[in-house]
């Protein structure tokens, strides 16, 4: 006959290991392992920009078009009036509901 395992030290050798797991992607504070929490807020800021930053923040989004000029225009133009920029060179606008929903006369997208 199999001998039957206890519950409560299954329990414990699972909460181990979890705990184990846990602490191995984590350092002491919480925060991730090789990622300081300023650099993750910095890579993750899209949104609250001030007149300053929307320049630099449509580079990066217009850096893959091959319409430059007039995506860093209206890129410029939308930043300026939502203060955010979607993260990414496309898509994502769901971040930004302004920025997502400012049409033009014709229905289109006004910001890229």
């Amino acid at each position: 006959m199999a001998k039957s395992t206890h519950p409560a030290l299954l329990f414990t050798l699972l909460f181990f290991c979890y705990v184990a797991m846990a602490l191995s992607t984590k350092d002491f504070f919480g925060e991730e392992l090789g990622v300081s929490s300023v650099a993750k807020k910095q890579r993750h800021k899209h949104s609250g920009f001030s007149q300053a930053e929307c320049p630099g923040a449509c580079q990066f989004r217009c850096s893959k078009t091959a319409y430059k000029k007039p995506c860093l225009f209206f890129c410029q133009k939308c930043c300026f009036q939502c203060r955010c920029v979607p993260p990414g060179t496309y898509a994502h606008k769901e971040v930004c509901p302004c920025y997502n929903n400012w049409k033009t006369k014709s229905g289109g997208p006004k910001c890229p």
